[in-house]
C-alpha cells in the first residue's frame, strides 16, 4: 500500500517535471515547416526517447548509486532540493534551472534554427525529449523511486508509470496545436504555476524522506 502511495507521488512529480505542455511551444517552433505526418513522427520519437530514458534509469538507478557510493538518503535530499528549486522557478514564472533556455531571442542560452526535415530523429531526441521533457529533475526522481522499490512487482509498477508518462507526452505533442489555441499563453502560464506549487510539496516530502533515512534518531 505504501508503494502505491509513493507511486502516486512519483507520477505527480514526473507529470510536472516532464510537463508535455511546457514543451509545446518549442515543439511547434521546431516542426512549423513539417507535414502532419512528420509532426506525428517527431512526437512518436520524442515520446519513445522519454520512455527509453525512464526505463533505463528505473532499472539501473540502484546500481548507479551503489557504484558511486551514494546513500539513497543523500540522493533524496539532493534530488529534493533540485526539485524544490525547479518548483520555485515555475511558480515565479522564470526559466527552469535544470533545463536550458531554448528559443530564438538573442538573450537565450541556446539558439535553435528551424530544422531541416532530415533532422526528424535528432530534434525529437535533443532538445525535445532531453532536456525539454525529461531532464535532471525527472531522472533524479526516477532514480529515487526506483531505489525504494523492494520487490519485482514494485519495479513493474514503476515501469508501468514510465509507459503511461511516455503516452502522455505523445498525446500532449500530438494535440499541441489545439492545446495552445485552447489555453493560450495565459492559460499555459497559470497551469505551469499550479504545477510548480504541487511539485514544491512533493520535493519537501522527498527531502524529509531522505532526512529520515540519514538521521532516523531525529524522527
Amino acid at each position: 500500500m505504501k508503494m502505491n502511495f509513493e507511486l502516486g507521488k512519483l507520477f505527480l512529480a514526473l507529470v510536472v517535471l516532464i510537463n508535455p505542455l511546457g514543451a509545446l511551444a518549442i515543439y511547434l517552433e521546431l516542426t512549423q515547416n513539417f507535414t502532419k505526418r512528420e509532426r506525428r513522427q517527431v512526437a512518436r520519437l520524442a515520446a519513445f526517447s522519454v520512455l527509453i530514458l525512464a526505463v533505463v534509469f528505473t532499472l539501473t538507478g540502484s546500481l548507479l548509486l551503489k557504484i558511486l557510493g551514494i546513500r539513497i538518503g543523500s540522493f533524496q535530499i539532493g534530488g529534493g532540493i533540485l526539485l524544490f528549486l525547479i518548483s520555485v522557478s515555475m511558480v515565479r514564472g522564470g526559466s527552469n534551472p535544470a533545463k536550458p533556455d531554448i528559443g530564438t531571442s538573442e538573450n537565450n542560452e541556446i539558439q535553435i534554427k528551424t530544422p531541416q526535415k532530415a533532422d526528424l530523429a535528432s530534434i525529437a531526441v535533443v532538445p525535445l525529449a532531453m532536456p525539454m521533457m525529461i531532464g535532471p529533475g525527472g531522472i533524479s526522481t526516477i532514480i529515487i523511486q526506483s531505489t525504494a522499490a523492494q520487490t519485482v512487482q514494485d519495479k513493474i509498477l514503476i515501469l508501468g508509470t514510465d509507459v503511461l508518462l511516455a503516452a502522455l507526452c505523445y498525446a500532449g505533442l500530438i494535440a499541441a496545436d489545439k492545446i495552445s489555441k485552447w489555453l493560450g499563453q495565459t492559460g499555459l502560464t497559470i497551469f505551469n504555476r499550479i504545477m510548480g506549487m504541487m511539485l514544491a510539496a512533493v520535493s519537501i516530502e522527498i527531502i524529509l524522506a531522505g532526512a529520515r533515512s540519514l538521521f532516523p534518531q531525529w524522527f
